[in-house]
């Protein structure tokens, strides 16, 4: 029998590592082995490369994201402890200014989580409401904004259906509340879309989501921003962080990022066509319900079938080996999609959501065999629907 070929369209759970990271991480690792705290030569030897590596991370991240000149890095073990640091790290550090934050329905639950931790602990928290297009409702959010507020923590993309935040708007009108504090999780935004970091206080993202390392993060915040820390004990490249720092992830992110940034433009219109391909055939269907309305994003897709469950279809698409998400990868699977549910008011809509995500690694032959075995899982279901399966 022959071996079924997997269509990998989860790219925004995952990336594969690209091979000059990898290369990166594994001739760094070999030649700076010291501990960049130690006080002997090797020691320092390893902390100048360090230091080196990180200038170069700011420097890109300034160039290509517009990010403020007076902002320091944090390394840390992905994007969930980064988005736990910079909302109980604030939480806990101006909690004499206020203890109100607001946040939003379309984040991951590294964000959520954290939040109904503080809740618990007596912080009060209002999340802004979704317009129908995905996107917060400013309206709603200046309506919440009091002298209280000590921090805003909203997605520049939600990974679920992968709709733009923005970003800029809400930074100046938080210009305005100087208590007040804006955090910005990047992770499904970085290398996918054209960003502007100009007036946040605090960005959290993940190399792994643009074909880096997993098992590493970064929390990008303003160095006049204090932050009780999350883990204590040992030296580092912070105070905020403690650990030994690995000099290798850090090289190989700025490898991730140098790739992701220099080959943007190409990679995005290819990815934008793949995207129009699927919308375009998709449109054939009156049940099929494309629910990403922003093109803003075109690495991620989510749609809905009219009275079909997600989990159901994405159990027939598995087993002609395409591999897709119900939500984001983090989250439940068999609860219905609190974005899309928050955009149409539609809870079988959001039971019936899953994501499609691309990637400048999808072929245009892998698109046409995905849409293939969409017709084919598609007229199955129906028929078992309609009770003539």
């Amino acid at each position: 029998m022959e071996k079924m070929t997997n269509i990998y369209l989860d790219y925004a759970a995952n990336t594969p590592v690209d091979k000059e990271v990898l290369e990166t991480f594994c001739d760094t690792t070999l030649k700076y082995f010291a501990n960049s705290t130690s006080t002997h030569p090797l020691g320092k030897i390893v902390n100048e490369k360090i230091k080196e590596s990180s200038d170069n991370i700011m420097n890109l991240l300034k160039q290509h994201t517009n990010l403020d000149s007076d902002m320091e890095i944090i390394y840390t073990s992905g994007a969930s402890e980064s988005n736990n640091l910079a909302i109980k790290g604030v939480a806990k550090s101006y909690k004499e200014n206020g203890k109100h934050i607001i946040s939003t329905f379309l984040e991951h639950s590294s964000v959520s989580s954290p939040l109904t931790y503080l809740k618990e602990e007596g912080y009060e928290i209002d999340l802004v409401n979704i317009t129908s297009f995905g996107k917060i409702d400013i309206e709603h959010l200046k309506s919440l904004l009091r002298a209280d507020t000590i921090l805003v923590s909203i997605c520049y993309v939600d990974s679920e259906v992968g709709n733009v935040e923005q970003i800029e708007e809400i930074s100046k009108l938080l210009s305005n509340y100087k208590n007040c504090f804006l955090h910005v999780d990047a992770t499904q935004a970085v290398g996918k879309i054209k960003l502007n970091f100009s007036g946040v206080d605090l960005i959290s993202f993940a190399p792994h989501k643009f074909n880096g390392l997993n098992g590493f993060g970064a929390l990008l915040k303003k160095e006049d921003i204090v932050l009780e820390p999350i883990i204590n004990g040992g030296t580092s490249t912070t105070i905020y962080r403690s650990g030994t720092p690995v000099v290798g992830q850090i090289c190989a992110l700025e490898k991730a990022l140098d790739i992701t940034f220099n080959k943007f433009t190409k990679r995005y219109e290819y990815v934008k066509n793949l995207n129009e391909i699927i919308r375009n055939y998709f449109s054939k269907y009156k049940d099929v319900k494309i629910n990403t309305l922003d093109t803003e994003n075109p690495y991620i897709l989510n749609i809905s079938i009219d009275n079909i469950k997600a989990i159901n279809f994405k159990e027939k698409l598995e087993k002609y080996g395409v591999c897709v998400s119900i939500k984001s990868a983090c989250s439940v699977q068999t609860t219905p999609s609190r974005v899309v549910n928050s955009m149409f008011h539609d809870k079988k809509r959001a039971f019936g959501a899953f994501r499609i995500s691309l990637s400048h690694l999808t072929s245009k032959d892998e698109i046409d065999s995905f849409l293939n075995i969409f017709d084919i899982c598609y007229d199955k279901i129906k028929g078992e629907v309609n009770g003539k399966v």
